[in-house]
């Protein structure tokens, strides 16, 4: 009412004659802010609608930047493993050079859906000259032997199986001992080691050459824990194998010179210096 008042007053003013003349002004003035408030709804809406309109569309970029965040950090991710996968493949270029036998390189392709056989699949076989008992390393370490060959894939028994033992040596003294695996990736274990024996924890092993299976040299792994259990005759020495076992794709065959011991039965299990496995 108020303000169809006024917008009237403002007509009749506007379009009088000059008697009419110096109130102009002052009407225009009165009925402005009136004027004004009439025109905030239809400002309010036009507003709301914008607002609205600006709000579809930041939703709309943010979600093309969240998928175009997902596609990079997947892009990322991939470039990541390429990045380690290099670093392992210079890792292993540099094992090639030190190893002074015939290597050549092999991918592994499958494991044993056993848990407790740490047994997996190379994509080498007999048309590549594998051969049973053959040593198998990563860029770090010895990884394990071949325990059978068919044309195209070998079978290797890692040495952190239960059944693989390993003839070693410290490297600091010569100390001989028998590295057992123990179905645990990361740990192996010395046996009928005497509690007056020199060996320290940090001390590196590395193979021994006795058994004729696996050629000297090879680092085997490193003493982490001596224990002196009440009662046992023996120290509990465990090792930490020197290879990735759990994680290396890309390995070693070496070609070292087969010796007696490709005559040992296939269980995997290396002879030491006291002739039990």
């Amino acid at each position: 009412m108020v303000l169809g008042t006024a917008a009237l007053l403002l007509a009749v003013v506007d379009g009088a004659t000059d008697w009419f003349a110096p109130l102009k002004a002052p009407v225009r003035r009165l009925a402005e802010p009136v004027h004004q408030l009439a025109t905030w709804p239809t400002r309010l809406s036009d507003l709301a609608a914008r607002l609205a309109a600006d709000g579809s569309d930041l939703r709309a970029e943010n979600a093309r930047l969240e998928r175009e965040l997902l596609v990079y950090r997947g892009q990322l991710q991939r470039m990541a493993a390429i990045s380690a996968e290099n670093a392992r493949l210079r890792a292993l270029l540099g094992a090639a050079e030190l190893v002074r036998d015939e290597v050549r390189v092999a991918e592994l392709v499958g494991v044993s859906p056993d848990p407790t056989r740490h047994l997996v699949v190379l994509d080498r076989g007999a048309r590549d000259g594998v051969y049973v008992g053959q040593p198998v390393l990563d860029g770090q370490g010895l990884m394990g032997q071949v325990i059978e060959v068919n044309e195209s894939r070998a079978h290797a028994l890692l040495i952190t199986d239960p059944s693989h033992a390993v003839p070693v040596q410290v490297l600091r003294n010569g100390l001989r001992a028998i590295a057992e695996g123990t179905g645990d990736y990361r740990r192996l274990v010395l046996r009928h080691i005497s509690p007056t024996a020199d060996l320290a924890v940090g001390d590196r092993l590395v193979t021994s050459g006795l058994g004729g299976r696996f050629p000297p040299g090879y680092p085997v792994g490193i003493v982490t824990e001596i224990r002196r259990d009440p009662g046992e005759p023996f120290l509990r020495v465990t090792v930490e194998p020197a290879a990735d076992v759990e994680h290396s794709r890309h390995l070693l065959l070496v070609f070292a010179e087969r010796r007696g011991a490709l005559g040992e039965d296939q269980g995997g299990e290396a002879f030491g210096e006291e002739g039990t496995p």
